[in-house]
């Protein structure tokens, strides 16, 4: 019975300690989320580390432990194809990345500060070409950007050119331009939530003590909403890194990533733990990229702090 009944104040001293805690109740509830991407992804994750230090021999793999592909990956003398891919591809996801947030705030802070009614339909609208298949959009922008597109044609009725304007597809600034138009709706969202949540009463105050427009928002609105937009940024740079669909369509030669190559190596090349070892590579560099990019707006907020 002393047994038991311990037993049982023990199970109830937990349960109140839970009750007491939000740390121990948010434990609780990520715990099933947490299982589920440990168990999908984390497994997986681990097979391809493991993948990467094998060998490719012909049909068959050789399961004996080396670093060959990590060396093949860093060989810039003979094949300086998988470093001058990752470095494009962090610049051109990179500059994807600028561009969405330059378009992306002023529409999340026209939603919070301006659209005072059916700011749902405001949100549905914004939302409404990304009702389509990604497929389609990049589609839709070739035949934007191509030989033959409404831009060369447009401008050739008008006189402006006499020959199609080749600058347009099969390079860096197509796919830049997809990649921005494809995930900017994913970018206001985080942002317009962010700036939603700031407290008005704050911006009268500010006001109040003699903070003009510019000042108010520097001060006050930009670094509440920087959660919002950290979480914008992290959501546009890290897919578009290793998007390999919109390269393949609309980027051409000059506009290939290392999304491209790692799915060739996996597919047509049949070399998977070749992929694997530059798949590891990539994440840890999008990795070390986030972490600057976080300890960057740390400093930031401190400047914020001394206007």
């Amino acid at each position: 019975m002393t047994s038991a009944g311990g037993q049982g104040s023990s199970g109830t001293g937990f349960w109140r300690r839970v009750k007491r805690s939000d740390g121990l109740r948010g434990t609780l509830l990520l715990m099933p989320t947490f299982l589920v991407v440990l168990l999908l992804m984390g497994v997986a994750l681990a097979a391809v580390v493991v993948l990467s230090f094998w060998t490719q021999k012909g049909f068959s793999i050789d399961t004996g432990f080396t670093l060959a592909n990590y060396e093949t990956f860093f060989n810039y003398s003979e094949k300086p194809i998988y470093l001058t891919l990752t470095a494009r591809s962090l610049e051109m996801s990179l500059t994807a990345t600028v561009v969405v947030l330059l378009m992306a705030y002023p529409m999340a802070y026209f939603l919070a500060f301006r659209v005072t009614r059916h700011k749902i339909i405001w949100l549905i609208l914004i939302t409404v070409p990304f009702w389509t298949s990604y497929l389609l959009r990049v589609f839709s922008w070739k035949l934007i950007l191509g030989f033959d597109s409404v831009i060369n044609t447009g401008l050739k009725s008008l006189g402006l050119i006499d020959e199609p304007l080749t600058f347009l597809l099969y390079n860096k600034l197509a796919v830049t331009i997809t990649l921005a138009h494809s995930w900017v709706a994913f970018a206001v969202l985080p942002i317009y939530v962010s700036l939603e949540k700031i407290d008005r009463a704050l911006l009268e105050a500010a006001g109040d003590l003699g903070d003009g427009p510019f000042r108010r928002f520097w001060r006050v609105t930009f670094p509440l909403s920087l959660p919002g937009l950290i979480s914008a940024g992290l959501l546009v740079f890290i897919p578009t890194v290793g998007d390999y669909v919109t390269p393949s369509l609309v980027g051409g030669t000059d506009g290939l990533m290392i999304g491209s190559i790692i799915q060739t190596l996996f597919g047509k090349v049949n070399n998977a733990p070749l992929g694997a070892a530059v798949s590891v590579m990539m994440m840890l560099i999008v990795t070390a990229c986030v972490c600057l990019f976080l300890g960057g707006v740390q400093v930031l907020k401190k400047l914020s702090a001394r206007v």
